[in-house]
């Protein structure tokens, strides 16, 4: 893991299923790596069991991180990253949920990600599920944002320096070194 965090690329993207330890796995990445590091959270807690879960992912950094909440403009929060100053963004699929949710235009929105991805100094890293080991959903919105997420996905892996899956812990490299 040291010699991954000492040789973290401008563009990391960190995939991978619920529970799979893709989130531990980012955090273990960036923690060797440069000072201080912003946590860009786009979950929202509208429930308990939400907020345990972020109350969960708080407790496994370290003090000296800074958290921003970005469930929406998740372009403009790393717009608004210091130069230089590295970012890990946690998680895009949720993100994508909340721009769903919110009827946006997922175009315009993704492209502006992206984009905002390709200008981001880094080290950036970011952590998305990956939706599309699992069967044909059974309603239009749950296919609707598998499909999203799917060309989400393929679009920042195509500027991504380096990509991971992570499976039951284990970091699969499947692009970069």
């Amino acid at each position: 893991m040291a010699s991954d965090a000492a040789a973290l690329p401008r563009l990391t993207l960190v995939l991978g299923g619920a529970r799979s330890g893709k989130s531990a796995y980012a955090e273990r990445l960036v923690q060797a790596a440069a000072a201080p590091w912003i946590y860009v959270a786009t979950a929202q807690a509208y429930d308990d069991e939400m907020r345990a879960r972020i109350a969960e992912h708080r407790a496994r950094r370290p003090a000296g991180w800074e958290t921003r909440d970005a469930p929406r403009d998740l372009a403009g929060a790393l717009g608004a990253a210091e130069p230089g100053r590295p970012v890990l963004v946690d998680c895009l699929t949720l993100w994508l949920t909340n721009a769903l949710l919110a009827e946006a235009d997922l175009a315009a929105e993704t492209g502006a990600l992206v984009d905002a991805c390709a200008r981001h100094a880094g080290p950036l890293v970011l952590v998305s599920n990956e939706v599309g080991f699992g069967i044909v959903p059974d309603n239009a919105l749950a296919r609707r944002f598998r499909d999203e997420a799917g060309r989400l996905h393929q679009r920042l892996a195509a500027i991504a320096d380096r990509v991971v899956l992570v499976v039951a812990g284990l970091p699969l490299v499947v692009k970069g070194e």
